[in-house]
């Protein structure tokens, strides 16, 4: 009997392992898969750094009026302009008259200046492609604090010329076909007045800050931007005593040179500085200039309007 169930419990042990040899090893669970880290791109470093645009010929001309300069409105307008466009401007600071030579000689890429009758023949001429409105200011006459001419009673600019003429008290004029001297000559005309050849009458031959300090030292009268004498009155013995005529508007135009008749100006350097003077930027930066030294601006900007809403041609 022991005999019979030790055959059987050997049977069911040969049984369980035929069993367990057919059904093989246990599968080992396949580990679940895990999404792959997205690569980021590199930090910026001082290689990678994207650089502005660097135009392909960066150097621009800018000839302009003494008063832009001696204003000191040149000093904020080009560096914004340069960070803005990537240009570099050399300025050329001369009378409008002379800045208009350049440009008609092609010597200039681009014009700042404030003689209109000058700048319609400019245009009429062919030398110039494109002219905007950016800004104006006025003229006033200054003179000796005393007043030896009573200026300050004229009823008008030309009365006020007229009695200079009548008092014989000494006149700087500037004498530099420049914008300011083109507008002296325009009133001593309507006053019927010569000037030239007269004792009182002395031309200085210079920018404005120069012939205010050559008035201011003679005692003598002249007639100035406004921008330019408040921007020089703490070193001058000049003071303000007529203004507010229309006659005395002095009007601020942007042209670029025409570069189908001088092809080698710099046509994308013009555009892109007539564009920032006459820009939203361009023009806040002109009607804030000097709010907060002189209490005023020392240029409306007028971009936009028309000519003949100033009073022009």
């Amino acid at each position: 009997m022991m005999k019979r169930i030790s055959m059987y419990v050997l049977a069911l042990f040969l049984f369980i392992a035929l069993v367990l040899s057919a059904c093989g090893p246990a599968a080992t669970p396949t580990p679940t898969s895990v999404p792959a880290v997205p690569t980021l791109p590199p930090a910026p470093t001082a290689t990678n750094i994207p650089t502005p645009t660097v135009p392909a010929n960066p150097n621009l001309i800018l000839a302009t009026t003494t008063s832009t300069q001696d204003s000191g409105l040149l000093d904020d307008l080009i560096p914004a302009f340069e960070a803005q466009s990537g240009f570099k401007v050399q300025t050329v600071a001369v009378g409008s008259g002379a800045a208009l030579t350049l440009g008609q000689q092609g010597n200039a890429d681009v014009l700042l200046v404030h003689s209109p009758a000058a700048e319609v023949t400019f245009m009429s001429n062919g030398y110039g492609s494109d002219r905007r409105l950016v800004m104006h200011n006025d003229f006033i006459v200054v003179g000796p604090a005393n007043d030896p001419a009573s200026v300050k009673t004229a009823t008008s600019a030309v009365v006020a010329f007229q009695k200079i003429a009548a008092s014989g008290t000494q006149f700087i004029s500037r004498g530099d076909a420049s914008g300011t001297n083109a507008k002296e000559l325009a009133l001593w005309k309507s006053a019927n007045i010569t000037p030239s050849g007269q004792a009182w009458y002395v031309e200085s031959g210079t920018g404005m800050g120069a012939t205010l300090t050559i008035a201011s030292e003679k005692g003598a009268y002249t007639l100035s931007d406004r921008a330019t004498f408040l921007a020089n009155q703490s070193n001058l013995q000049v003071a303000l005593l007529y203004e507010g005529d229309n006659a005395l508007l002095n009007i601020y135009h942007v042209i670029v040179v025409n570069h189908d008749k001088w092809p080698s100006t710099n046509l994308d350097g013009a555009i892109a500085f007539a564009n920032y003077v006459t820009s939203p930027a361009g023009q806040a930066l002109i009607g804030s200039f000097g709010v907060d030294k002189y209490g005023q601006k020392l240029f409306i900007p007028d971009a936009g309007k028309t000519d003949a809403s100033l009073g022009l041609p």
